[in-house]
């Protein structure tokens, strides 16, 4: 992530940075060695303090197509994969350089390397762009992860808010999606209880606690 006390929040994108992000990489792998995950976010970063975000974009791309095949090239050698998220400058982060899923996908493709995905969180996407489902079948080739929460709050998926996680849950299931999903979110309350709508959720496809069937059982 950088210097989170300067101010940072990822350096990819960041021009200038170019050497304290590969050093931050070459300490992020290490870590991911030693813990055994495959899978590393390579975050963008912010548009500097000041900019206008339309007089540097041209150079934070630049910047960050050479740092994604830099790092792409590194994690190949590891058997890893290398991330990007849009993150929602409307309410999260007004600098952060990458927003939507349409400006990530076009990065990846101007990049061109496999091991470097899609990373998809809900709550961004919605408030960026909403179209969550026709969003999910365009994007899903290129998603290496998924991650949730409600929106507006940022709470769990069955807080009050404006997504549907159920139906969510089947569309990934019926694209095929297998990876994780990322529970994203800020508990409104305790961590465990909070969890609680997983277990509903389970308990509504038949599934016991754990996700494994009762027929099994």
């Amino acid at each position: 992530p950088g210097d989170a006390e300067a101010g940072e929040l990822g350096l990819a994108a960041v021009p200038g940075r170019e050497a304290a992000f590969r050093q931050g990489l070459a300490a992020a792998v290490q870590y991911a060695r030693a813990v055994g995950c495959h899978r590393i976010h390579v975050m963008a970063g912010r548009v500097p303090l000041g900019a206008d975000r339309a007089a540097v974009a041209g150079e934070m791309e630049t910047t960050f197509t050479e740092n994604l095949r830099y790092a792409a090239d590194l994690l190949a050698q590891e058997n890893m994969i290398g991330l990007v998220e849009p993150i929602n400058n409307r309410i999260t982060d007004p600098r952060y350089y990458l927003n939507t899923p349409h400006q990530a996908a076009a990065i990846l493709d101007k990049v061109g390397r496999p091991n470097l995905k899609l990373q998809l969180d809900l709550f961004h996407c919605q408030i960026m762009d909403g179209n969550l489902s026709r969003n999910l079948h365009t994007y899903f080739p290129l998603i290496g992860h998924i991650q949730i929460a409600q929106v507006p709050g940022r709470h769990e998926p069955d807080s009050p808010g404006e997504l549907n996680f159920p139906y969510i849950f089947e569309l990934l299931e019926s694209l095929g999606y297998t990876g994780y999903v990322g529970c994203e979110y800020a508990p409104k309350g305790d961590t465990l209880e909070g969890l609680g709508w997983l277990r509903s959720y389970w308990e509504s496809r038949g599934l016991q606690h754990g996700g494994t069937s009762k027929a099994a059982e």
